[in-house]
C-alpha cells in the first residue's frame, strides 16, 4: 500500500451535501429499502452508459453505483472484470467516466451517483483536480476499494466539502476495530460485501449476514446496503428484510453479455424493475 494515498487533498465547492443521505432517509420513511444497481461505464458500449443508467432509474433505482473501468479490478469477479477490459478496449477512463455523469445530469438531477473504482485513476488525475471534476460533473459518493480508512480521513473531508460522500466496504473478514474506523469517516452508506471472495462468486448466508448487520450498525449510523452474491429478486427480498438497501452488479453484466445492443437499455430495466417489485412487496408484507 502506497501511504501517500488518501494524502491531504483541499477543494471546496457551494455544494453542501451528496444526494445519497435525503434519498435514503426518504426511503426510510416509506419503510421502503434502497435499490442500488452497478454497471461498468464503457461497458458493453461508452454510447450506451448514458441509456442504461437512465433505464436503470426507470427500472426503479434509487442510486446508481458507476464501475471506473481498471485494468486490475482486484476485488471483482470474472464478470465484472471482463466488464472492466471491455470498457477499456473502448477507450473508457477516468475522464469519459465523468463524462457520462455530467451527460446524465442533463436529465436526471436527482438520482444520486456512486463512482466505485481503485486508487490508481484518481491518483493518476491528482486528487484534488479528480474532486474539483467529479463535485463539477455531479457525483455523489466515491467508493475506492484500495483507499483503507486508515488514510483515508483528509480525502474524505475533502469530499465532503465539495459535498460528497466516502463509501467503504465491509466484509465478513472485518474487525469491530476495522468496522469502528469505517463508521468515524463514513457517509451517504457502508457497502457490505456478504460474501468471502471476489463480486459474483459463491451463495448468500442469509443467516450470517443477518448477524452481520447489528454488529456494523453498533459502530456506524450511516444506512447498510448489502452486496454480492444477490442474483435475483428472491435474494434481493431476503437481503433487504435485514439491511437498508441493495447492490447488484454482476447479475447485471450478465443481462448485457447475453442481450444484443440495441435491447440492452430495456433489458436492465425490466431485470431491475423485477428487483424492484420484490423489494417494495417486503414493505408491504411487513
Amino acid at each position: 500500500m502506497n501511504h501517500s494515498f488518501c494524502a491531504p487533498a483541499r477543494h471546496h465547492s457551494n455544494k453542501t451535501m451528496s444526494r445519497i443521505q435525503p434519498t435514503l432517509s426518504k426511503l426510510a420513511e416509506q419503510r421502503r429499502k434502497g435499490l442500488i444497481p452497478f454497471i461498468t461505464a464503457g461497458d458493453p458500449a461508452p454510447d450506451l452508459t448514458v441509456s442504461l443508467m437512465h433505464a436503470l432509474v426507470e427500472g426503479g433505482a434509487d442510486i446508481i453505483e458507476l464501475g471506473v473501468p481498471f485494468s486490475d479490478p482486484m476485488a471483482d469477479g470474472p464478470v465484472i472484470q471482463r466488464a472492466s477490459e471491455r470498457a477499456l478496449v473502448n477507450g473508457v477512463g477516468m475522464k469519459q467516466v465523468l463524462g457520462f455523469v455530467r451527460e446524465f445530469r442533463q436529465r436526471d438531477n436527482a438520482t444520486p451517483v456512486v463512482l466505485m473504482g481503485y486508487a490508481n485513476p484518481i491518483e493518476h488525475m491528482g486528487q484534488q483536480a479528480f474532486i474539483a471534476a467529479a463535485a463539477e460533473a455531479g457525483v455523489d459518493g466515491v467508493l475506492v476499494v484500495d483507499y483503507p480508512p486508515e488514510e483515508c480521513e483528509d480525502f474524505a473531508a475533502a469530499l465532503k466539502a465539495s459535498g460528497m460522500d466516502i463509501i467503504f466496504l465491509l466484509a465478513p473478514t472485518s474487525t469491530d476495530e476495522r468496522i469502528e474506523q469505517v463508521g468515524k469517516i463514513a457517509s451517504g452508506y457502508v457497502y457490505y460485501v456478504s460474501l468471502k471472495g471476489v463480486t459474483g462468486s459463491g451463495h448468500l448466508d442469509l443467516e450470517a449476514v443477518g448477524s452481520m448487520i447489528p454488529r456494523i450498525r453498533r459502530h456506524v449510523n450511516v444506512p447498510v446496503g448489502v452486496g454480492f452474491g444477490i442474483r435475483d429478486a428472491a435474494t434481493a427480498k431476503a437481503i433487504a428484510s435485514v439491511s437498508d438497501a441493495v447492490v447488484i452488479g454482476s447479475r447485471i453484466i450478465q443481462e448485457l453479455e447475453n442481450t444484443p445492443r440495441d435491447q440492452a437499455a430495456q433489458a436492465v430495466k425490466t431485470f431491475i424493475g423485477g428487483i424492484r417489485t420484490a423489494l417494495d412487496e417486503e414493505v408491504v408484507a411487513a
